[in-house]
């Protein structure tokens, strides 16, 4: 049964919640990992004064994004102020895009609250763990060019097929191009791409500041005035 999550009245400096993850069923079942993860934690909390008020698990699931219950639960924790940050044992438990993460250290940044990654030493509250947080955001809009690269190249190549693309669009290219990178990161799912470009802070095409399933929808399968079967195709040619 899954734990509910308690509620804290008051921020404290010292306390943080602990994000554990598997990636598999069986490491899920067995307990692999996550007793190493959960030791690395616990080691970093006494050496450094600090009180993990609550431990959250993702058991069996990937971490090609950040829409996991557990994870979100955590997230939902540090953004009421509840706890002072987020402290995971490694990177890759917490995500393995750097995108992801960058957009995580700006949510982390404007709303005052740390993110801890004990492999790599990664800690925002301390100058290195700055320094560290601008290198990735750095390499996040790399990422980001490229993905802006291949979303033209596959426009590029359904033109060349003669499929028609005239119909003018109201969201800029570079937010429509992190429309549909999202949706292709998010298993082509509108509800999860939809929260993570609430996260990023992405205005929808008229301008408002929450995405809807429906409004992702919309912008996929109308943004180039295709058709759902031409759309796909040009989707998976980007992906």
């Amino acid at each position: 049964m899954a734990r509910r999550a308690r509620k804290y009245t008051e921020r404290d400096a010292n306390a943080f919640v602990a994000y554990l993850r598997v990636s598999t069923q069986d490491q899920a079942d067995s307990g692999a990992g996550l007793a190493a993860q959960r030791a690395s934690i616990e080691a970093w909390a006494a050496a450094n004064g600090k009180r993990i008020v609550e431990y959250f698990v993702d058991e069996g699931v990937s971490g090609k994004n950040l829409n996991r219950e557990k994870f979100k639960l955590a997230l939902d924790l540090v953004v009421n102020g509840s706890a002072s940050g987020i402290v995971t044992a490694k990177l890759d438990r917490l995500t393995r895009s750097i995108l992801d993460f960058a957009t995580l250290m700006a949510q982390a940044s404007s709303q005052q609250w740390k993110l801890v990654a004990l492999d790599v030493g990664l800690d925002t509250s301390t100058p290195m763990g700055e320094l560290m947080a601008n290198i990735l955001a750095v390499f996040a809009q790399w990422e980001r060019r490229v993905i802006g690269q291949r979303t033209k190249d596959g426009l590029a190549a359904k033109k060349a097929e003669g499929v028609i693309l005239g119909r003018r669009r109201q969201l800029p290219d570079q937010d429509l191009q992190t429309v549909v990178a999202t949706f292709v990161r998010c298993d082509r799912n509108y509800t999860w791409t939809c929260e993570h470009l609430n996260r990023m802070q992405i205005a929808t095409a008229q301008g408002g500041k929450r995405w809807y399933p429906s409004t992702v929808r919309a912008v996929i399968l109308s943004a180039d005035g295709q058709t759902e079967m031409d759309r796909q195709k040009q989707i998976e040619v980007m992906a």
